[in-house]
């Protein structure tokens, strides 16, 4: 059985490997809910995008820089709620985290909402 660390060990050599110094694995997807573990290499960055109804991120290794509306350093152990604004992820040094989303809610015109007449 492969344990978090074991994964983030494995994705973050595969990070190392990448030509763009990232690499990500979803690791629970259940309904609307997804857990990925990501890892970047210092210096890479997910450009601007689009947050999901409700997201965090927890920094297993590493330290990364969240910018958008405000900008915010989170380091190793720490949770972070992301806004519900566009923002984009920078690793400091490099760094593996757990991003938790949820990708719809129903009611709120989100992915899970059925289409309109």
């Amino acid at each position: 059985m492969n344990t978090v660390n074991d994964t983030a060990d494995r994705i973050l050599a595969r990070a190392a490997d990448a030509p763009h110094g990232r690499h990500a694995e979803i690791i629970v997807h259940e309904g609307p809910l997804r857990q990925s573990l990501l890892a970047l290499t210092a210096g890479t960055e997910l450009e601007e995008h689009n947050s999901p109804p409700a997201a965090s991120l927890y920094l297993l290794r590493g330290a990364v820089r969240v910018t958008g509306e405000t900008t915010v350093d989170i380091g190793a152990g720490e949770l972070h709620a992301l806004t519900h604004h566009r923002h984009a992820v920078t690793a400091l040094e490099d760094s593996v985290f757990l991003l938790t989303t949820v990708t719809g809610i129903e009611g709120t015109g989100s992915h899970t909402d059925p289409p309109s007449a």
